[in-house]
C-alpha cells in the first residue's frame, strides 16, 4: 500500500497498510504522524494519550513524544505487553490513523487497545503553573556571534540587542534533557537556516539560534546551531522533580552579563549534576573497577515515558549482546551490565562469602574478544565463576566496537528515571567508570550452560544494514541513494550516532531541514552535506535533520558494533519485512541459550 511521505512521493509501504493514510513508519517499531506546527501536533498528541498510549507520561507499551512537525508512537521493546509484540506496525498505523483523525472532534477520544500495565517512569513531580517569566543573564562572546553579524549584515551589539530584546516562549522541551525550543525570535534572527554540518560537542550552557528558534545546550552535546553567548543557569536535574527549570509555556528574557561577574567564567556552564563519588555499595557482592578500560558504562534495557523532558531512551547500544549475556546468566533480559568498547575493564570479585560470582562476556562472534582470569585465558560467550579475590580483565575487542559483560544477580546500581543506564549525552547515570568505583551486584540467580556464538565473518565483508525508508526525503529518492552507496564508519562515531561517509554523500546534499521531529534508534539523519548520521541509544528526541530510513530492530545490536572504519551497505525494506526479520531474530537468539551451569569455583 502506498501513502505520501513527507517529502511529497508516494512511498510503497507494503500489502496492509492503511489507504490513504498520512501516518508513516519510523523503522519497525514506531510511527509518525506528520502535523502542521506545534499546535496540532500536541491535539495528535493529547488525543492518542486520551486513547491509553502513555497515560500520564509514565510510559506504558507505547509512548507519544511530540514534535513541532509530527507526533511519534513509539512501541515498547520485546520485554512489553504481549499484545504490542504480536500486533504488526500496519495494525498500529490503521488504529493512530483513527485516533488521528478524531483530534479534532469535539468530546472524548474512544478508548483504544488494552496497553497492558504501566512502567515506573519519571514522576512528574510538584504541580507547576505554565507562564513563569525566566530572566536568564547571558555572557554573549559564543563562537559564532562575528559571523551571524556578517551574515546579517549588521554589528554583533545589534544581534544581541535583537536577542535580548525579545520575549521568547518555550513551545517545547526536547533534543537533550530541559533543552527549550524558544519561539519568537524577530527578524532577522528567525531566517538563519541550521549550520551544514553539526558540531560533535557545543558548550554547556550555549546560547543558540538556528531554524527559527532558540534555545539553550544543558550540557555539552553535538549541535548544528548558532551559537551566540553561554548562561551559567542549570536547566536540567535529574535527582528533583520537576527537573527541568522550564516548562512549556514558560516565558523566557536574555539579560547581558558581564565576562567577569559571578557565574560569568568560561566553566560556569553546568556541565551535569555534580560529578558523583566513587561508587561504594553496601552489599554482599560487588565489582571493583581495578582499571576501568577505554570507555565502560552501566547500562540495560533503557528509560521509557521520559521522553516528554528530552531524556533519551539509553540501554545498551548492542541490545543482542546485552539479551544473550543476561539469558546466560539467568538474568532477565534487561538487567543492569557493563558495556564495554574497544578495550574492557579490569574488576576484582569481592563476595561476604566464598560462593562463586558467575561472569560472561559476550562480543560480536566467536572470536571477537580476550577475557582472563587471574591472567589465565578463558573463553567469551561462556559463564566463568569467580572467587571473590579474583580478577576478570576484558582484553581489547577485536571484531565490532563493543562488547558486554554480565554478572548473574545484575548490578543493581541506582536508578535515575526509571534506569540505571549511563547516558552520555544527557548526563544521566553514573557515567564512565573510574578506578575505585564500586558495583553492587544482586542476588544470585541460577545460570545457563552454554551460549553459540556466530563464526568470525571475512574481515573483507561489509555490515548489512536494513532499513526502512522514510519519512523523509522521498522525493529526492534519499531511501535508493543511501542503498546504492557503500559507506564507511567515521572515527567520530560515538553513543549518540554511527557518522558514516563515502562517495554516495555527494548525492544526498541539499535535502532541506525539517521541522524537530521525534527520531528513533536506527534513524539514518541526513544533514546538509549529505554525511548520514545513524542514531544510537544515546540520541537526542526531536531532529531537525530529514530521516532518509529506519534500521529495523533485528539489525541494532550491528548498528552497536559497528566500528570505525568498518564498511557499511544499508538495504531497504518494507514494514511487513522488517516484522518477520525481528521475529526470526527473536527465535535465533532464544536457541542459542541452552542447557545449565555446573556451580564448582575455578572451573
Amino acid at each position: 500500500m502506498t501513502t505520501a511521505g513527507t517529502g511529497g512521493a508516494a512511498v510503497d509501504h507494503g500489502p496492509g497498510w492503511p489507504a490513504g493514510s498520512s501516518v508513516l513508519p519510523l523503522g519497525d517499531r514506531a510511527l509518525l504522524v506528520p502535523t502542521t506546527g506545534i499546535d496540532h501536533a500536541r491535539r495528535v498528541a493529547a488525543a492518542l494519550e486520551a486513547a491509553g498510549v502513555g497515560v500520564g507520561g509514565t510510559g506504558r507499551s507505547a509512548e507519544v513524544v511530540t514534535g513541532f512537525g509530527g507526533v511519534a508512537v513509539v512501541l515498547a521493546g520485546d520485554d512489553g505487553a504481549d499484545d504490542v509484540a504480536d500486533r504488526p506496525l500496519a495494525w498500529w498505523a490503521a488504529w493512530v490513523a483513527e485516533v488521528q483523525a478524531g483530534a479534532t472532534a469535539a468530546g472524548p477520544v474512544d478508548p483504544g487497545p488494552n496497553l497492558g500495565p504501566e512502567r515506573d517512569g519519571a514522576d512528574a513531580g510538584p504541580e507547576r503553573k505554565e507562564g513563569a517569566t525566566h530572566v536568564l543573564p547571558v555572557v554573549f562572546d559564543g563562537t559564532d556571534l562575528a559571523d551571524v553579524a556578517g551574515r546579517l549584515g549588521m554589528d554583533a551589539d545589534d544581534v544581541v540587542g535583537l536577542l535580548v530584546g525579545a520575549e521568547l516562549e518555550v513551545a517545547l522541551l526536547g533534543f537533550a534533557p530541559g533543552f527549550p525550543y524558544l519561539v519568537g525570535l524577530p527578524e532577522p534572527l528567525a531566517s538563519l537556516p541550521r549550520r551544514s554540518t553539526p558540531r560533535p560537542g557545543v558548550p554547556a550552557g550555549s546560547v543558540a539560534v538556528a531554524g527559527g528558534f532558540a534555545g539553550i545546550y544543558p550540557r555539552s552535546s553535538p549541535g548544528g546551531w548558532h551559537l551566540l553567548g553561554r548562561t551559567p543557569v542549570r536547566l536540567f536535574d535529574p535527582t528533583t522533580p520537576p527537573y527541568s527549570a522550564l516548562a512549556v509555556g514558560d516565558r523566557v528574557r536574555f539579560a547581558v552579563a558581564g565576562t567577569d561577574g559571578p557565574g560569568s567564567g568560561p566553566d560556569a556552564a553546568v556541565d551535569r549534576i555534580p560529578p558523583l563519588p566513587a561508587l561504594a555499595p553496601d552489599a554482599d557482592r560487588w565489582l571493583e573497577v581495578v582499571d576501568p578500560g577505554f570507555l565502560t558504562t552501566v547500562q540495560d534495557g533503557g528509560r521509557t515515558g521520559v521522553a516528554r523532558l528530552g531524556c533519551p531512551a539509553g540501554g545498551t547500544a548492542d541490545p543482542d549482546a546485552r539479551v544473550l549475556v543476561n539469558r546466560l546468566l539467568g538474568n532477565p533480559d534487561g538487567a543492569a551490565v557493563l558495556e564495554c568498547t574497544a578495550a574492557g575493564p579490569v574488576l576484582r570479585i569481592h563476595a561476604s562469602s566464598p560462593d562463586p560470582v558467575h561472569v560472561a562476556v559476550v562480543g560480536a562472534d566467536a572470536g571477537a574478544l580476550h577475557l582472563r582470569l587471574d591472567g589465565r585465558p578463558v573463553a567469551a560467550g561462556t559463564v566463568v565463576p569467580v572467587a571473590p579475590g579474583q580478577v576478570v580483565a576484558v582484553g581489547p575487542v577485536a571484531r565490532g566496537l563493543r562488547a558486554v559483560l554480565g554478572v548473574a544477580g545484575g548490578l543493581t546500581t541506582t536508578e535515575i528515571l526509571g534506569s540505571r543506564s549511563s547516558d552520555l549525552l544527557t548526563g544521566l547515570g553514573p557515567g564512565p567508570l573510574r578506578t575505585g568505583d564500586r558495583l553492587p551486584v544482586g542476588p544470585p540467580s541460577r545460570p545457563r550452560g552454554r551460549l553459540a556464538l556466530p563464526p568470525v565473518p571475512p574481515d573483507e565483508a561489509p555490515a548489512v544494514l536494513r532499513f526502512v525508508p522514510g519519512p523523509h526525503g522521498a522525493d529526492r529518492d534519499a531511501a535508493r541513494r543511501l542503498a546504492d552507496a557503500p559507506w564507511t564508519v567515521l572515527p567520530a562515531s560515538d553513543r549518540i550516532g554511527v557518522r558514516l561517509d563515502g562517495p554516495g554523500h555527494a548525492g544526498l546534499t541539499g535535502v532541506d531541514p525539517v521541522d524537530s521531529l521525534p527520531v528513533v534508534t536506527g534513524a539514518v539523519q541526513i544533514p546538509p552535506d549529505g554525511r548520514p548520521i545513524v542514531l544510537l541509544p544515546d540520541h537526542a528526541t526531536l531532529g531537525g535533520y530529514p530521516v532518509a530510513g529506519c534500521v529495523i530492530s533485528a539489525d541494532l545490536g550491528r548498528l552497536g558494533r559497528l566500528a570505525p572504519g568498518q564498511a557499511v551497505v544499508f538495504m531497504a525494506c518494507t514494514p511487513d519485512e522488517a516484522e518477520a526479520a525481528r521475529r526470526r531474530h527473536q527465535g535465533d537468539l532464544a536457541g542459542r541459550v541452552s542447557g545449565w551451569h555446573p556451580t564448582r569455583a575455578g572451573s
